[in-house]
């Protein structure tokens, strides 16, 4: 049957100002104790420790205050659920805090709480790469089941841009025992999310919604779902397929008892085994089987001077071009293979994969021979990576499987053993399945192998190609594994290897290819990939076919960008390298309104559009900052003044600790070149104010992530409003257009583009 959590621990502790809900396991326990034990009595399975909010970053005490939490939990009778909630604070490079430093946060509680519970719940979870801190620190220091819940917002994507597939493929990659979502949304909202998920997933489902959206009724802060609405909601919820049921915000005792009796006769539901075979990266899922994709090989030092140079050099702004430039001419996942004798190729690959998801969106294929370099990629890459490779050697299998199994991944493998490379298509189709049987020993389902039956070129031996192709057939087509090459290896040695190249890889898509590595910059392989899915009709309305065919010249070698390309593609070093270059001609003004301002309005546009996300919006506003940094040094050395853009406050309301939204808008409003004075998070009303009269501020942006934190946020926008002039825009994730109307705000903002729209219309 159906397991079923606890609902809302915060908004029934009726916290005073200041309080600190995870501080009341010490110094009030028995109020907390009365929570959970309510909870108990309306019969819910499983009661998640007040620990949400727990880390070393909030409490030196925290150790003390997670052991506490879970004893409590522990006390009730009932299955304790070690509960961690996000840090606060956005991953590098988004923000400031390191993955590994993540990582140890969340191992620290971990440690604090694993003896007392029956599991580990990681909830209210909006970004892939906190999750995978997480996961992996609950997973490498404890044996506990792990559940990861999800926050979305109205348009089903995490605060850093995932959808719903991307981030379940990772977590289903990292091994979780169950997945779904919490929090942010009520159940009638989360239906969609929930039927999308259970179209996808192979994993147990968990979703435990708001009690509805917030309202403010007579100065208090209330959730508009009474207990019988929600549980007929829920009821639907449970009837799509689901294991684990509870509420978040404003649930209460009775909330969750109506939810019990309204779904206990429906029975769990076991989600059936998936075949999807997915490739992600932070915010993009690239789907491997019907339609082949395009693997991207330029980064890849075998015959390329310029960038063996690079990797010498350790320039990783070319390798950052060089991926661009990919993915700009149709690459859908990049390969990236540093491997050179001279340079430490571990850490070269870690900072390889690390900066070119700062920059892009695209999946990668982790490239190495070294498994060593292998771990240490797959250990901080955000998604669900390709892994380049393993062979039918019991070695290679030993090395390689274990990662994959841990790290989460899609494993490229070879159809080559102990023996060398068979020439026939027989004796590799052998070996392929040697590595998929060896794959299953590691619970590696097929799904998650993609195999390559090798392309050794034809100035060798004539049947080359033959054989390559009838084994890609079978195994794509009899063994129903998806398959991949080398392309352009079916030519070495032979004059015009493009004309070769681009025969032999229309054949491979014609017999069953799923990814093609290939130049993409080779203006005949990329026509041949499109040429091939209209003709397949994999081209609706030969809509790509189209656009491709539009384009004059794909054939593209790298070139220094123009300051707009370079602040919309985030490339910080050449972002502040056009920027020097144009201040010889033209002055900083111009510069700023020319170049800076439309760049950052595109951005903004496709932000908004959902064609970029929030990786993308802060990395395009850190090469804004390059730029400007450039013209404010240069205004400096030429003895005027730098002109200072209209003042605005921002501030996190008293109580609340979390300033990851308050921090977004302050680095886009400064972009935009408005003079941001930053109070911080936890801001009294009284510090407020004074700031405002002091600066004499005319606009003023608040942020509140928690719902017991609004009341402070009404209490300061009363005050600004009494004593000045100033307007006040707010933002946060428990908040409403209706709700910010209802606490007085003069505007409301869903996100950071909003807020600097809000800012530009009231200044002009």
């Amino acid at each position: 049957m159906i397991k079923f959590f606890d609902g809302a621990m915060g908004t029934m502790l009726n916290l005073k100002a200041g309080e600190l809900p995870e501080q009341l396991n010490i110094t009030d326990p028995e109020r907390v104790f009365k929570v959970h034990k309510a909870y108990a009595d309306a019969g819910c399975d499983i009661i998640t420790s007040n620990t949400f909010g727990a880390n070393r970053l909030k409490y030196d005490n925290c150790a003390e205050i997670v052991k506490a939490g879970v004893a409590l939990a522990r006390k009730t009778g009932k299955l304790a659920a070690l509960d961690m909630g996000p840090t606060g604070k956005l991953l590098k490079p988004l923000g400031d805090l390191s993955f590994e430093d993540c990582y140890e946060l969340y191992k620290e509680v971990v440690n604090a709480g694993k003896d007392g519970a029956d599991l580990i719940l990681i909830e209210t979870m909006g970004d892939t790469y906190e999750i995978k801190a997480a996961v992996l620190a609950a997973k490498e220091n404890s044996t506990l089941p792990v559940f990861v819940s999800m926050i979305f917002d109205e348009n089903s994507r995490l605060l850093t841009g995932a959808d719903v597939k991307t981030a379940l493929a990772m977590c289903e990659g990292l091994g979780v025992d169950a997945v779904g979502f919490n929090c942010g949304l009520g159940p009638k909202q989360m239906l969609p999310l929930v039927k999308e998920l259970s179209r996808y997933s192979s994993t147990p489902i968990t979703v435990c919604p708001n009690a509805g959206l917030p309202e403010v009724v007579n100065g208090e802060t209330v959730y508009n779902v009474n207990p019988a609405e929600f549980a007929s909601y829920m009821k639907e919820i449970a009837e799509i397929g689901v294991s684990y049921l509870g509420g978040c915000c404003g649930t209460t005792p009775e909330h969750i008892k109506a939810l019990i009796e309204s779904t206990e006769n429906i029975p769990d539901y076991v989600p059936t085994k998936k075949d999807y075979s997915f490739v992600t990266s932070s915010n993009e899922c690239v789907s491997l089987g019907k339609k082949s994709v395009v693997i991207g090989e330029r980064i890849n030092p075998t015959g390329k001077k310029l960038l063996k140079q690079a990797l010498r050099d350790n320039d990783m702004e070319y390798i950052l071009r060089e991926g661009i430039t990919q993915k700009d001419c149709g690459a859908q996942i990049l390969d990236v293979n540093v491997g050179l004798p001279e340079i430490d190729e571990t850490e070269m690959l870690k900072n390889a994969v690390y900066e070119l998801q700062s920059v892009l969106s695209c999946p990668l294929q982790i490239d190495t021979a070294s498994t060593k370099a292998m771990e240490a990629a797959l250990r901080i890459y955000n998604g669900k990576p390709l892994i380049n490779s393993v062979n039918g050697k019991k070695e290679s299998m030993e090395a390689v499987f274990p990662l994959s199994k841990k790290y989460g991944g899609i494993v490229v493998c070879l159809c080559l053993d102990e023996n060398g490379i068979p020439e026939t298509a027989e004796g590799r189709i052998e070996i392929a399945k040697k590595i998929i049987e060896g794959a299953k020993a590691y619970g590696i389902d097929k799904k998650d192998l993609i195999i390559d039956p090798l392309a050794m070129t034809i100035s060798t031996n004539s049947r080359n190609a033959v054989e390559t192709l009838k084994a890609l057939d079978y195994i794509k087509n009899t063994l129903g594994v998806n398959t991949i090459l080398g392309v352009s290896n079916i030519s070495f040695g032979l004059p015009n290897r493009e004309a070769i190249n681009t025969a032999f890889y229309t054949e491979a898509l014609q017999n069953g290819l799923s990814a093609g590595i290939i130049n993409p910059k080779a203006q005949n392989m990329m026509n041949a990939y499109y040429s091939h899915n209209a003709l397949a009709g994999l081209d609706k309305n030969c809509n790509d076919y189209i656009s491709f065919a539009t384009v004059v010249d794909t054939t593209v070698t790298q070139s220094d960008m123009s300051l707009d390309e370079a602040i919309y593609k985030g490339m910080k070093e050449e972002s502040s390298k056009s920027a020097k270059l144009l201040l010889e001609s033209k002055n900083a003004l111009d510069i700023i309104n020319e170049y800076i301002i439309p760049a950052l309005d595109k951005v903004g546009e496709a932000f908004e559009k959902n064609k970029l996300f929030l990786p993308q919006l802060l990395m395009s506003a850190d090469s804004a900052k390059a730029a400007f940094d450039e013209i404010k040094a240069h205004i400096v050395m030429s003895g005027n003044s730098s002109v200072k853009g209209e003042k605005i406050i921002m501030a996190t309301v008293e109580g609340d600790i979390h300033d990851i939204g308050k921090n977004i808008v302050k680095v886009l409003l400064e972009n935009y070149s408005f003079d941001v004075i930053d109070l911080g998070k936890d801001v009294k009303c009284e510090k407020v104010l004074e700031a405002v009269q002091k600066h004499d501020v005319k606009l003023v942006g608040l942020s509140a992530l928690m719902t017991t934190t609004v009341a402070n946020m009404e209490k300061t926008i009363r005050l600004i409003h009494d004593n000045t002039d100033a307007k006040v825009f707010v933002g946060g994730a428990v908040l409403t257009k209706d709700y910010a109307k209802m606490i007085n705000a003069d505007f409301y903002t869903k996100d950071a583009m909003e807020s600097v729209r809000v800012a530009q219309e009231f200044f002009s």
